[in-house]
């Protein structure tokens, strides 16, 4: 089980923990099932800036050669800004960023809007997590095969910072 005392940054919560309502009526209007990972980790602590703020990415991207920036999480729910149903949740960014339409926007990016990472329901099985990069035609890149290898591989963003060029 992901521990919220590594994944987030010690600040508080987007939003309170999940109910079984709430998860219910979520996972209803976005039309699929969250990741059981993601949904544990929320009944602990619902959204929220990360602890750990940069991914490996396979190739580059407009953020950097070799990883992306991530900066928070989205709250599973529709009262907090950035929650999964909230005002600028998943349907916004497809609604009104024109990012395509594959499944869940869960984590935002440093560049305000023009990347977002995403649970990728477009393939069976459990989503796996992508980047999209609205800069570069909204090329799509893999990130992890699920929600809890995409946590584990969080790093600080000072790692890439010390490496040889």
């Amino acid at each position: 089980m992901l521990d919220p005392s590594t994944v987030f940054d010690g600040s508080a919560p987007f939003a309170e923990p999940v109910t079984d309502d709430v998860l219910r009526a979520v996972e209803a209007q976005l039309g699929h099932r969250l990741p059981a990972a993601y949904v544990a980790l929320a009944r602990r602590h619902n959204g929220g800036f990360l602890a750990r703020n940069a991914h490996p990415a396979p190739s580059r991207t407009t953020w950097a050669e070799d990883h992306v920036g991530v900066v928070s999480l989205a709250a599973i729910g529709r009262t907090a800004n950035f929650s999964l149903c909230g005002e600028a949740g998943s349907a916004f960014w497809v609604a009104e960023w024109g990012y395509p339409d594959l499944g869940i926007y869960i984590a935002d990016c440093p560049s305000a809007g023009h990347d977002m990472v995403a649970l990728d329901y477009r393939t069976p099985g459990e989503p796996a997590v992508v980047h999209v990069d609205q800069e570069w035609d909204y090329r799509i890149t893999l990130l992890a095969p699920n929600f809890e290898t995409f946590v584990a591989g969080l790093v600080d963003e000072t790692h890439y910072d010390n490496q040889e060029p």
